[in-house]
């Protein structure tokens, strides 16, 4: 019996071809200019595949931007874009969403001409470095967001939603997760304020909602879906009282009708250690909807996760780097192709190590 992953599956009311999505994950090959392009829209056809493809984080306003050569969707030019990659998934039968992005204090005023970068609270990230359009440097300390200026926030995700709707995406997906924006302002410890957005588990998760709220004045609601990663260390995330603030923040979600709520449960992207890690089954007492696991998955723990219920659809990001065929060759027990160089990640280096990957009848 072929495992249920790859039988066909109806996602509210979106049909797909299967229980896998490729997960969201920069490349960095918009150029300067943060316009998708022709080379992306080849890049996603190729994995169209997966039930659902979500694309790279995508950011909704210049002050969204902390990463060099990602793509945004704030400008006609960035909309017109766009529609490239829409309408070649749309050509192999595939489904898109675009993840909305703002990076917060993961970026740096290199980005924005010298002015200060933002956050829920001035608190800058420890350890790493960040790549810079003037080379690496340290991180800073981010400019505390003033409450009169959330409400502009909340309208750049609203328009970035109008622009994903014009150029063709299905539906969208809100970053909340990996230590950017969204996610600063739901955990303690990066979020001190002592406004109605601080303070208590509902106050840090009021700019989500408001958004998840805005956004659905735009497409149905079950066409949105959210990222969340209550594990997470990336970005120098991670705070005691995650459990807490993750439950209810899931609890919230849940009232909207989301397309799904996307969780990164697995731990291969570091882990806080600050409790035992939350489960898709910790998510699934509390929500109701479309469940979607992430980070990690092997072909053998995705059909796991998918026959046991204990997820509808799985993300899988790292081995579609250098396999478009992922779940087609898994479905047919087709070896992957061999990981790409980590040096072709993200480099903005045109087709190599990103369109060049052969697929299993190519192979």
């Amino acid at each position: 019996m072929t495992p249920k992953l790859y039988a066909p599956f109806t996602l509210s009311d979106l049909p797909l071809q299967n229980h896998i999505a490729l997960a969201p994950m920069t490349r960095a090959r918009s150029g300067a200019e943060r316009i998708a392009n022709a080379l992306m829209a080849e890049y996603y056809a190729q994995r169209a595949g997966a039930g659902l493809v979500i694309t790279e984080a995508t950011t909704v306003s210049p002050q969204g931007n902390g990463w060099n050569h990602s793509p945004g969707i704030y400008t006609d030019a960035m909309t017109e874009g766009w529609k490239l990659t829409t309408e070649a998934v749309h050509a192999k039968g595939g489904s898109v969403f675009l993840q909305l992005w703002h990076t917060g204090r993961a970026s740096h005023s290199d980005f924005h001409d010298g002015a200060p970068i933002v956050s829920a609270s001035a608190i800058k990230i420890e350890g790493d470095q960040i790549h810079t359009p003037h080379g690496k440097k340290d991180y800073e300390v981010p400019r505390a967001l003033e409450i009169d200026e959330l409400p502009g926030v909340v309208a750049d995700y609203k328009a970035a939603a109008v622009r994903a709707k014009a150029a063709g995406f299905d539906g969208v997906e809100i970053h909340s997760a990996n230590g950017y924006l969204l996610n600063q302002f739901l955990e303690s410890k990066t979020n001190h304020r002592t406004d109605a957005y601080g303070g208590s588990v509902e106050n840090r998760t009021r700019l989500l909602l408001e958004v998840v709220a805005a956004v659905c004045d735009v497409f149905p609601a079950n066409r949105v879906g959210v990222r969340l990663s209550p594990n997470g260390v990336f970005n120098d995330m991670g705070s005691p009282d995650y459990r807490e603030q993750y439950t209810y923040a899931a609890v919230q979600l849940d009232s909207f009708g989301l397309a799904y709520l996307h969780v990164m449960d697995g731990l291969g992207f570091g882990f806080h250690e600050l409790g035992e890690a939350m489960t898709l089954q910790d998510i699934r007492k509390v929500f109701s909807g479309p469940l979607m696991g992430n980070c990690g998955y092997s072909k053998e723990t995705a059909e796991s996760a998918i026959e046991s219920g204990e997820a509808d659809m799985m993300a899988i990001g790292r081995p579609y780097l250098s396999t478009p065929d992922v779940a087609e060759r898994w479905a047919k027990g087709i070896e992957l192709n061999p990981d790409i160089d980590i040096s072709h990640w993200y480099t903005p280096a045109g087709a190599e190590g990103y369109t060049d990957q052969p697929t299993a009848e190519k192979a």
